[in-house]
């Protein structure tokens, strides 16, 4: 493989430069869209295959909290690392090691004989995750021309959301037909494809002003203190709170976080500058995706479980049913963005967690019996409505209220923030909602759970809207038209990446 190379902030030189639509600009585009798919399909198909992994395995509702788990911990925790090794030893490099590692991954996860197998296989689908999904957006970034970037990093977004919303079908499908093992196997074929269409085809890219030092202690302390934090508080239930592992888990974790902190702040070349976290608005904009993102997380976990378990849905069935959400995001989530631009992001930012809000608390109506076009169409639909309303807007603020030299670490942060908030609150919510142990076995125990576990999110989002309204600045983000019809010049720079909506799905 060839030497890195790039020019100033890590692009190619202008006269390199890939136009959009050239055979070689296609080749690239199926690369990276390929591999943001692989990723995206895997989110979405494994919460289906949930009630079949369990029975198979004979798990409990830890071992199902860890499927999802395993993998959001090692993806949270390292896809900073990751877009740093990217910048550093090239960024067609580390995607493909990212891809491979992933693929052979999936392979693990789909010839695994338990439960603790399977964790430990999704934990490594984490890690070549967290090195595959910085690296797509950002050769995308560093290789197409300032022209076309935003023709080439549109259709990527839509192409892999598109991921998103055939993963639950294509799941349910397999299932159904084969295996829920199947859902992991799928990948080794495309990965087989990526492989020689990067190798042949997409320029190798890095940052020669990147630290020549990377942080692997801040890493290494931010994956502990998530870690730990997730054990103790997953484990806890089952294991009780006073149980020698669990409390072990927990000093560590809160020691590994406090340690995180102290070695970002001392480091010379720190994975997380800790002086981006001066703005208050950056500040706020995260507190508002840890509502979002929390919500989403544990309502999609337990939704089809509801489904499967107590209304007796088949996992196509289960998984078809939320695809509403992933339709309406494709559509709405350009628009949002614009609006946004046009009148600022309070107000988007505000409506959208209520709405979604109303559409989750809908949700208690999905009960034993209850028909999909009265009871659960409505509540997704309300729910999609209200978050294509708010990805796009909160997105364009955490970059807005960052310095531009941390624009690529604030959308860094925040997908792991997302990402953390998510995984948390998949550990935390069925506990306060009293699904432990074997409860999603027991219809009625698990639809009381359910109920209880759907409102908490409700007031989680509408908790984030109510920060967003007083606390979200209408000038971040917000374009003015002059600004935003002034030509600007054509220089083929690298432009920090940004993480955008369809990664974190």
């Amino acid at each position: 493989m060839a030497e890195p190379t790039g020019a100033e902030g890590g692009a190619l030189p202008e006269d390199q430069c890939i136009r959009y639509g050239t055979p070689q600009g296609r080749w690239v585009m199926l690369a990276m869209i390929l591999g943001s798919s692989v990723a995206l399909l895997d989110g979405t198909v494994v919460n289906v295959a949930l009630p079949v992994i369990g029975q198979d395995f004979d798990a409990n509702v830890s071992g199902l909290q860890w499927t999802l788990n395993g993998y959001l911990l090692a993806l949270a925790s390292l896809i900073l690392l990751g877009g740093s090794l990217g910048d550093r030893f090239g960024r067609r490099r580390v995607f493909l090691v990212g891809v491979v590692w992933f693929g052979l991954a999936s392979l693990l996860c789909g010839l695994a004989v338990s439960m603790p197998m399977l964790i430990a296989a999704r934990i490594l689908q984490g890690i070549g995750g967290a090195l595959m999904t910085p690296g797509s957006l950002a050769i995308l970034q560093a290789t197409f021309h300032p022209a076309d970037r935003g023709r080439a990093i549109g259709a990527w977004s839509g192409l892999s959301g598109i991921a998103t919303a055939i993963g639950p079908f294509v799941g349910g499908y397999l299932i159904a037909a084969f295996s829920w093992r199947y859902i992991f196997l799928i990948n080794l074929p495309v990965v087989a494809l990526i492989v020689p269409i990067a190798l042949r085809h997409v320029p190798e890219t890095s940052d020669p002003t990147s630290a020549r030092q990377l942080d692997f202690a801040g890493a290494v302390a931010g994956a502990l203190g998530l870690a730990g934090a997730t054990f103790a508080l997953i484990e806890g239930p089952e294991r009780g709170a006073t149980s020698l592992s669990v409390l072990a888990a927990a000093v560590m974790g809160l020691g590994a976080l406090a340690a995180f902190v102290l070695i970002e702040e001392r480091s010379r070349h720190p994975m997380v500058p800790l002086d981006i976290f001066s703005s208050g608005q950056f500040v706020w904009a995260n507190v508002v995706t840890v509502t979002i993102y929390a919500a989403l997380g544990s309502v999609f976990f337990l939704l089809v479980l509801q489904l499967q378990q107590v209304l007796g849905y088949t996992p196509l069935q289960a998984g078809m049913a939320a695809l509403p959400v992933t339709v309406l995001l494709l559509l709405l989530s350009a628009r949002a963005g614009a609006l946004s631009s046009r009148i600022g992001p309070r107000l988007p930012m505000t409506a959208g967690p209520l709405i979604s809000a109303v559409g989750i608390a809908l949700m208690i109506r999905i009960t034993a019996g209850a028909g999909y076009i009265a009871t659960v169409l409505p509540a997704v639909t309300v729910f999609g409505i209200g978050l294509a309303l708010t990805v796009a807007p909160l997105t364009t603020t955490v970059l807005a209220a960052a310095e531009s030299r941390h624009a690529g670490v604030a959308s860094g942060v925040n997908n792991a923030v997302a990402r953390a908030a998510q995984l948390l609150a998949v550990a935390v919510l069925p506990v306060l909602a009293g699904i432990t142990g074997d409860a999603y076995t027991n219809p009625e125990v698990f639809a009381s759970g359910f109920r209880t576990a759907v409102l908490i999110a409700a007031g989680l989002l509408a908790g984030g809207g109510a920060v967003a309204w007083f606390t979200i600045s209408n000038d971040v983000g917000r374009v003015e038209p002059a600004a935003a019809s002034r030509p600007q010049g054509l220089r083929c720079e690298f432009q920090a990446p940004t993480l955008r909506t369809a990664v974190r799905q």
